[in-house]
């Protein structure tokens, strides 16, 4: 019973990660459910571009608004917000990965899980 409850948990904050890069506009949101996946780190990986560095910050700063409004719940972790290319909000269940457009396709986090279900979200 315990385990349904945590899985619930981590889909809800997997939705106010994208709720939270929505607001900011956030392009190319990826959803990869990391639940099936043997040793995986979390629950899922949400990963978003932002078009700069002030973009970037704005959408870090929307998804922890969003998250701790909802569920009162800070990051765990935040790496990245002085180099502003790579924001990594890591809420343990859940990881929000935040990327200006050209290190995301440099690091390229989608193609390291290929077992692993991606949903694409719409832009709004």
């Amino acid at each position: 019973m315990k385990e349904t409850k945590v899985e619930a948990n981590s889909d809800i904050l997997a939705e106010l990660v994208v709720k939270g890069m929505q607001e900011k506009k956030a392009s190319d949101i990826v959803v990869i459910n990391l639940k099936s996946l043997k040793n995986a780190v979390s629950d899922y990986f949400v990963i978003a571009s932002a078009g700069s560095d002030t973009q970037l910050d704005a959408i870090a700063t929307s998804i922890e608004e969003e998250v701790f409004k909802a569920v009162r719940q800070n990051p765990w972790q935040s790496e990245g917000r002085i180099n502003k290319e790579w924001v990594l909000l890591d809420y343990v269940d859940v990881v929000a990965h935040v990327f200006l457009k050209d290190k995301r396709e440099f690091y390229a986090l989608e193609e390291l899980w290929g077992d692993a279900s991606i949903k694409h979200v719409e832009s709004v």
